[in-house]
């Protein structure tokens, strides 16, 4: 896979360096098994490369499902719908049945942490409903956090359920502090204050892909939090559909060659970039972050500390996992 990278100043003090990664790919769309042979690819690639973090898209496990506006995903008992749900819903990540197992091991033979989007099948909540989750494996492979996205976006609550604060966690990952969100939650206030005040200064937004999305908000998000933001996203074109899908007709009706462009960017924590929206290619991108970087921005401007004034606001997370029974023995 193709390589960009961004150096920083080679005098920075091996402390405050973190090598990331952005995996900019597209699924084997709908196929859990054949997406997980790409990613793990992508995540060796990474690690040969020097990366500690490395992070891919939104939901890319099994693929974002761009059917929906395409095919009437809003008719109610709808055959074709419920045989597309079907369909998905099989294809569904189950973490306990051990689907990431591969991705732990190479995060932890690597000693790399990986930030991974998945349609995450969720046994807790009956086994048969879907959640668009957030996973972070730590260096050591352990599933460290997983977070559920807390609004699906507009046509996606029809196959996602809504999930909750149970996964709005950070991570030390040396010498930053990393934490992520999903898609359109990362124009959330409060889901950002959340982990701002966690003491976040590194931090992932994960996209199904488009540059629309991510030209703005990478950057709003840094000069905000004063902390490096990595936006990773996929690709999805046309030709990545297999040729068996059920409403292949529907989608290429649509005259969409490209469906996600990708769009991938690394803003720093003044709010400049330094690797801009990437489109139209898969690539691996590496960036060198300083964390003296954040320190110097937060001079002046700290929300989560001495610009904060929790005497007056404070925010409340309830992080407790929802579920529709508990048992007393």
């Amino acid at each position: 896979m193709e390589i960009l990278r961004h150096r920083a100043d080679p005098s920075i003090t091996p402390g405050e360096r973190l090598t990331v990664g952005i995996a900019q790919i597209a699924p084997a769309w709908l196929d859990r098994r054949a997406t997980l042979v790409r990613i793990a690819e992508a995540a060796w690639q990474g690690a040969a490369e020097g990366c500690r973090l490395l992070c891919f898209g939104e939901a890319l496990v099994p693929g974002y499902p761009f059917w929906l506006e395409h095919s009437g995903g809003a008719r109610f008992d709808d055959p074709l719908q419920k045989t597309l749900f079907a369909a998905y819903l099989d294809q569904g990540v189950m973490i306990e049945r051990g689907d990431l197992d591969e991705i732990r091991t190479i995060a932890a033979e690597a000693g790399m942490a990986i930030y991974l989007g998945i349609v995450e099948r969720a046994p807790d909540r009956g086994g048969h409903s879907l959640y668009c989750s957030l996973v972070y494996i730590d260096p050591a492979g352990l599933v460290a956090s997983v977070h559920r996205k807390l609004q699906p976006t507009h046509e996606e609550r029809l196959v996602w359920g809504a999930g909750d604060g149970h996964g709005l966690r950070v991570h030390d990952l040396a010498p930053f502090r990393v934490g992520g969100l999903n898609c359109f939650e990362n124009w959330l206030p409060l889901a950002r204050a959340s982990l701002y005040g966690q003491g976040e200064d590194l931090h992932v937004a994960v996209w199904p892909g488009g540059d629309h999305n991510t030209a703005d908000i990478t950057r709003f998000i840094a000069r905000e939090s004063r902390s490096y933001v990595v936006s990773a996203s996929a690709l999805m074109r046309l030709s990545d559909i297999p040729p068996d899908f059920t409403a292949l007709a529907e989608m290429a009706a649509a005259e969409r060659p490209i469906f996600a462009n990708g769009g991938s960017a690394i803003a720093g924590p003044d709010g400049r970039f330094l690797v801009p929206p990437q489109v139209d290619r898969e690539l691996l991108i590496i960036a060198e972050l300083d964390h003296a970087e954040v320190r110097r921005e937060r001079h002046n401007f700290d929300l989560a500390g001495h610009y904060s004034r929790p005497d007056v606001t404070r925010l409340h997370v309830d992080r407790i996992r929802q579920t529709t029974i508990s048992f007393e023995v």
